[in-house]
């Protein structure tokens, strides 16, 4: 069974959860986005003992500090901060590492209708590859939510 985002989220240190909430208020708004900004409203608002209206009306900066120290949030959530920070703050890795995988994307983003689960060897030749580049520790974080996020393509991560 693969690992769950709600796992990787309370993994992350309070920095990166930090960058991660931040991330996550600046998302597009599309549909899942404002469902799961709607559901941390809702979180912050029972945790602050505020009406939601209220929560929603805190500055952005504000949302993202209280959402980082919930250690506990949903999958959904956790799901939506982490896409949302790879997308922001680790495109130039996302990409280094697909390229390296020879998966086809835009700008770190796989634009193939579907893709064939990588052999192990070639994720860890890719994952070696972009180390040389990148820190360990970003490198470790997007393999562990390729899998989490999609286990059946990204079943051979270790």
């Amino acid at each position: 069974m693969s690992e769950r985002p709600s796992r990787i989220w309370k993994d992350l240190t309070p920095e990166l959860r930090h960058s991660a909430a931040a991330a996550f208020w600046l998302d597009d708004g599309s549909n899942d986005g404002a469902l799961q900004q709607a559901e941390a409203i809702m979180a912050i608002a029972k945790r602050l003992n505020f009406r939601p209206k209220s929560a929603q009306a805190l500055p952005e900066e504000r949302r993202a500090r209280l959402l980082a120290q919930m250690p506990d949030v949903s999958d959904a959530v956790a799901t939506r901060a982490l896409i949302a920070y790879h997308f922001q703050a680790q495109r130039p890795l996302m990409s280094a590492f697909l390229d390296a995988l020879g998966v086809t994307h835009e700008n770190g983003l796989i634009t193939a209708e579907s893709v064939a689960p990588p052999e192990g060897r070639a994720i860890d030749e890719a994952a070696g590859h972009v180390r040389q580049t990148f820190p360990d520790a970003d490198v470790r974080l997007y393999l562990r939510t390729l899998k989490a996020l999609d286990s059946e393509t990204w079943v051979n991560v270790s």
